[in-house]
């Protein structure tokens, strides 16, 4: 089947079009990442675990992406996308379909932008993809981006993150991509609090700059997660500036990132993280990839049984202690391209846990270390 019949039939199959609306345009598609790994301290022992985990680079994904041509540059536009484990076929997120995106919205990129409505990435996140890790997009768009999604480096991501995590439940997003290279952003998290229009909201806004071989970006970012013991606590701010550049085959990466929260009781909690990484790509099938990151918290609350310091934006209402201290990862990899849209790769980092940061997946232990192989293809 063409890919062209198959638009067609997923369209009459969604909204009892025929062929006639050809001026809307229905795409399936999706992306199956598989990882082989194998990690030490996996348990109190130390003991090694070797297997299926969860996907290296990319969350599994299957989904539907459509617009309509509504005339004079103007489209409506939508996007369902769910994610999978690939080891069982499970969702990923028990009981939710479109986990990953479920929004719909119009754009007019010579006017006012695009505006979307309904679950999507934050702003902040699609704008320091670009430089938060090695394998963000060389330039900011329209287009979604995010974080590596192997859990010992991904966790910067959640500086650029929600009342909801990495993503807004309820979001209403605003970008505009101007023809001098500006890129402008604003994003709202409704709360879906009776009574409380700020209890659960999000608010950010973001500015960046994409150059001839340079981008520069950066966001602020506030949330208000209203813990059910202290409704008038959890205040959430985080600011980031970032940016990477380009030059015969390499790409140079890096920024910085602030957080501060009140945690009630526990106190105000202060994070300093900061990171730097390259992409080289020469002529042929291979590209490489290194990354050092560090994430420095003063005073962050612990997860309900200690194991773990939380991540930014967490609602810290069951913790009962706080830590101070650094994680520290250094990370590398290399990508062999048998296509377009398949390759093959080899991965690996090393997780540091100083003073009193912790990381529940390190079972009290200060360091762990992570090996990996895998395919990764498109559709």
């Amino acid at each position: 089947m063409s890919k062209n019949i198959l638009r067609l039939a997923v369209l009459g199959a969604i909204c009892g079009c025929g062929a006639a609306q050809a001026q809307t345009n229905v795409t399936v598609y999706g992306l199956i990442d598989a990882t082989i790994s194998t990690v030490d301290n996996a348990n109190a022992n130390g003991a090694r675990l070797t297997g299926i985990q969860t996907a290296w680079f990319s969350g599994n994904r299957l989904g539907f992406r459509g617009s309509e041509d509504l005339g004079n540059g103007l489209k409506a536009i939508f996007k369902l996308e769910s994610e999978f484990v690939v080891g069982t076929g499970a969702m990923d997120t028990p009981g939710v379909i479109f986990n990953r995106d479920s929004w719909v919205g119009m754009q007019d990129t010579q006017t006012f932008g695009q505006v979307t409505l309904g679950r999507q990435n934050t702003l902040p996140r699609d704008f320091a993809q670009t430089y938060g890790d090695a394998y963000g997009t060389s330039a900011i768009g329209y287009e979604e981006g995010g974080f590596t999604n192997v859990n010992n480096f991904k966790q910067m991501i959640f500086y650029a993150g929600s009342a909801t995590g990495t993503r807004y439940d309820n979001g209403l997003v605003w970008k505009k991509v101007f023809d001098n290279g500006i890129v402008a952003g604003a994003g709202y998290q409704f709360g879906e609090t009776p009574g409380n229009f700020s209890r659960g909201s999000t608010k950010a806004a973001a500015l960046g700059y994409n150059g001839s071989n340079y981008v520069i970006s950066g966001f602020y970012n506030t949330a208000d997660t209203g813990n059910a013991i202290t409704p008038a606590t959890e205040k959430h701010k985080s600011y980031s500036l970032g940016g990477s550049y380009l030059f015969d085959g390499f790409r140079i990466n890096g920024g910085y990132f602030r957080y501060t929260a009140d945690q009630g009781a526990l106190g105000g909690r202060t994070d300093n993280a900061w990171t730097i990484s390259t992409k080289i790509t020469p002529s042929g099938p291979f590209d490489y990839e290194l990354g050092y990151q560090v994430m420095k918290t003063s005073n962050g609350a612990y997860n309900a049984d200690g194991t773990g310091t939380l991540n930014a934006f967490s609602d810290a209402a069951t913790a009962t202690a706080t830590g101070s201290g650094k994680k520290s990862t250094l990370y590398g990899s290399m990508f062999y391209h048998l296509s377009k849209r398949t390759e093959l790769y080899l991965a690996a980092d090393y997780m540091k846990l100083t003073d009193g940061y912790r990381v529940a997946s390190a079972n009290g232990f200060k360091n762990q270390t992570e090996i990996a192989v895998g395919m990764r293809t498109r559709f």
